[in-house]
């Protein structure tokens, strides 16, 4: 399992988890998409602001592996924001391909890409 190194672990100052220490022994958690409803809390929504803040700034708009970035983090943008960089795509594998969609991510949350130069 890659570990991203300077990925912050979580959000600052909540338990909103961005990474994963070490893989699990048990089988690799699989990415599943799951539905953002309008009543989500605020924190909520801040957690997923702050962890495609994180992908842009590592990544880019480039592929990267998953690798340590947790499964359940992801799932709340997966499919969207952040889709899959490779076919077959196993969602079940520390080493699955991802890529985030920048037109999609900038229309769902452009307060992370303020600043950005688009022309």
């Amino acid at each position: 399992m890659l570990k991203h190194r300077g990925f912050p672990s979580r959000l600052p100052g909540t338990d909103f988890q961005f990474t994963i220490r070490r893989a699990n022994p048990r089988g690799v958690t699989e990415i599943v998409r799951r539905e953002r409803y309008r009543d989500r809390r605020p924190a909520d929504k801040r957690a997923d602001v702050g962890f495609l803040k994180a992908l842009w700034e590592q990544f880019g708009d480039a592929p990267f592996e998953r690798g340590n970035l947790d499964a359940g983090r992801i799932s709340w943008l997966f499919e969207r924001e952040v889709v899959a960089a490779e076919e077959p795509f196993d969602p079940a594998s520390y080493d699955a391909l991802l890529q985030i969609d920048v037109e999609v991510a900038r229309a769902s949350f452009p307060e992370v890409f303020d600043g950005e130069d688009w022309a």
